[in-house]
């Protein structure tokens, strides 16, 4: 069985060498002529000033908490939130740089072809999904295999905490990743599109506006940067959450290795599998583009279908009995559960695109609404993003009584496993979105043909649905990983209260969950307005950067009358610059919230109650910040993505087309929609996990 850890290794390290080669492969690229250059150099430029100020400021932040975990926890728990931290930032950083060189070549790739367009704008984002995947893999599999080959025993409660805090270091990165980049992202886009679009009547893109080029670094440190550090604690922290549900409920079993190896064999085969499906991503003589990228999307879901039973064979053994927490069920049925993760993020991934996608009723109902004028386009747009969580919060509710009846919590956490484990192929999904999209204006600013603008729009129109696909992939298994999150701090708790001999502080703890209990309502309704109270920050931060934007485009208009003649040229970096100072400042201080959350519930419970009362009430707290934050998520980031879609349905010449008072309606809606799909709604992923793995680390803290 030892030898299983290192075909889990060797999985983890094919994915960075099929990284490596694709990047190589993706910098022989033609990047096109001198001006195309110029301007992609000021985004990387851009970009990297971002990033590397973001990260100054978090490692800051990370190293007065590694030191408070080391303190409180050790050395090799402390080590374990290192590693989680750093390569959850390695996926975004390096995810960006290779997005940054890709749009110039996607744009030199479409004025040859649209197949050559997508090729290359594919590939790049396979780089970053498979970097995600891969380094996700590693940090688990690698350091469980170190603390292991270091002397501490399965049941040893040093491995559980560092691999705990390994998640932690991933969410902290991510949730700093995700609202720092959306703020800037759609501070820029915002103020861009209300002066450019609606004031000046000036073309999206168009190299006149100050404000473009901090709009394609904001695609990139937003939805590249800040989806792969998301989807990096997600996997981490799922796998993680499983192995910890497997120490406790197998301990003292023949079963428990294998156990606590099965999510992380699932992960391997599914990285295999994801670069197995990047190549069947080829357009077909229909020219569909989504058609393209959903074929190496199904290809890989079925590989994983496929090698899902042998290895469940493999490691569990499809006839084994296994018990956990009262439940029976055998290695054949945990195979079943793998499957409905499957099958969940399928379902996800088709509701998504139906809200979301120009050739379906929701987008078009906001675009026809907008013929009316704005204050009907925000209304169809608001009910459509509230209409929106329904079908997704029935497939999550037919797949935890699925797999709940055929294994038990243990059987969730597989589904919600099997389910993370697709995060390779569909980053690469999402990250083609920032690079279609930064093509486009690269095309737009380097004034070129308008066939290579027509490809590129092509590209970014599939771009911004794939965006919106992933983000409902990322809010559905982020609510499924909470929940497994959610049993873990139960089972957790039991455990240390069963065996209170040998941890003196859970002596006489009660624990009772009971509506009846007043601190489990009170925890409830404290972790239910957490995500309203997280989303309405982000808003507000979108709303002051974008202001700020818009003030630093109206100067230089005002000043250099000279630039809509184009005699003047723009001050992009100014832009870039304010951007990123007002990101960096308005994203800590909503960053801290879930952090502080439980300890501060656990802390004032505990002082007016006793401390029963106390974990009951964290408990509770974690179920209403799940169950809240999923519909928050889900409602944001739909609305936000039929808003965008409905602008673009009418540029391409519906209700009116560019310029009519249809489309400045869908202007206005789209700008609502912005911080909505892009800021807050993402950054509620990490946050309610992030508050559920603190919530267990002070268990942790508790019983050291």
């Amino acid at each position: 069985m030892d030898n299983v850890i290192w075909l889990i290794v060797a999985a983890g390290l094919l994915s960075l060498v099929y990284g490596a080669l694709t990047i190589r492969q993706l910098l022989a690229a033609d990047p096109g002529n001198a001006r195309m250059q110029e301007i992609a150099g000021a985004i990387q430029e851009g970009a990297q000033a971002y990033l590397s100020r973001q990260y100054t400021t978090i490692a800051i932040v990370g190293g007065v908490i590694f030191l408070i975990v080391l303190f409180l926890l050790g050395l090799p728990v402390a080590i374990g939130f290192l590693i989680g931290a750093v390569l959850s930032g390695a996926a975004g950083f390096i995810g960006m740089i290779v997005s940054v060189r890709a749009n110039v070549r996607t744009t030199q790739a479409a004025s040859q072809s649209l197949a050559d367009g997508l090729s290359i704008a594919f590939k790049s984002g396979a780089v970053t999904g498979m970097l995600v995947a891969g380094l996700a893999l590693l940090a688990v599999a690698v350091y469980f295999a170190v603390l292991l080959g270091v002397g501490y025993e399965l049941t040893d409660r040093t491995i559980v905490d560092a691999l705990v805090a390994l998640g932690f270091g991933a969410s902290l990165i991510s949730i700093f990743a995700r609202l720092g980049g959306g703020i800037f992202t759609k501070g820029a886009d915002v103020g861009g599109d209300l002066v450019g679009k609606v004031e000046a009547g000036i073309p999206e893109d168009d190299p006149r506006n100050p404000a473009t080029i901090a709009d394609n670094v904001g695609d990139n440190v937003g939805d590249c940067a800040g989806m792969a550090a998301d989807l990096f604690e997600t996997y981490v922290v799922t796998v993680v959450a499983t192995m910890v549900l497997a120490s406790i409920y197998f301990s003292g079993q023949d079963i428990l290795f294998p156990a606590m190896v099965y999510p992380l064999a699932i992960g391997a085969l599914c990285v295999v599998t994801s670069i197995i499906g990047t190549f069947f991503v080829r357009l077909g003589s229909d020219q569909s583009i989504m058609g393209a990228l959903y074929k190496g999307f199904i290809a890989t879901g079925a590989l994983s279908l496929l090698a899902l039973w042998p290895v469940t064979d493999l490691i569990i053994g499809m006839d084994t009995q296994m018990t956990a927490s009262g439940v029976s069920f055998t290695g054949a049925e945990l195979f079943y559960c793998g499957a409905i993760g499957l099958i969940i993020t399928g379902l996800f991934i088709v509701i998504t695109e139906y809200y979301t996608g120009t050739g379906f009723r929701p987008v078009r109902s906001i675009a026809e609404a907008s013929k009316t004028g704005h204050g009907t386009n925000v209304i169809q747009g608001l009910a459509i993003s509230l209409e929106a969580t329904a079908l997704p919060a029935i497939v999550i509710i037919a797949g935890i009584l699925l797999a709940f009846n055929l294994a038990g919590l243990f059987g969730i956490a597989i589904a919600v496993t099997t389910m993370l484990a697709l995060a390779g192929m569909v980053v690469a999904l999402d990250a083609f979105g920032p690079v279609t999209d930064n093509a486009g204006g690269i095309a737009e600013m380097a004034d070129l043909p308008e066939g290579v603008r027509d490809t590129t729009d092509a590209l970014d129109a599939v771009g911004n649905t794939t965006k919106a696909v992933t983000k409902g992939y990322a809010i559905g298994s982020a609510g499924l990983g909470a929940l497994v999150l959610f049993a873990a701090y139960t089972q957790d708790l039991n455990f240390f209260i069963t065996n209170a001999a040998d941890f003196p502080y859970f002596e006489g703890v009660d624990l009772n969950f009971s509506l009846s209990n007043p601190y489990v309502v009170v925890g409830l309704f404290f972790g239910g307005l957490l995500p309203y109270l997280f989303g309405a920050m982000g808003m507000t931060a979108v709303g002051r950067a974008g202001g700020k934007i818009v003030e630093e485009v109206r100067r230089q208009f005002k000043e250099k009358p000279g630039i809509m003649e184009g005699k003047d040229k723009p001050d992009y970096s100014s832009a870039v610059d304010m951007l990123t100072k007002a990101a960096i400042k308005e994203m800590v201080i909503p960053s801290m919230l879930p952090v502080l959350s439980p300890i501060v519930v656990f802390l004032v419970i505990g002082a007016v109650a006793d401390k029963s009362a106390a974990f009951s009430a964290v408990g509770a707290m974690l179920l209403g910040v799940i169950v809240t934050g999923l519909f928050v998520a889900i409602s944001m980031t739909a609305g936000g993505g039929a808003w965008d879609n409905a602008k673009k349905y009418i540029e391409d010449g519906h209700f009116g087309g560019k310029g009519s008072e249809a489309h400045k309606a869908a202007v206005t809606g789209d700008t609502v929609g912005d911080p909505y799909k892009d800021t807050a709604g993402p950054a509620v992923n990490p946050m309610i996990k992030i508050t559920n793995i603190v919530a267990l680390l002070l268990l942790a803290v508790l019983a050291h």
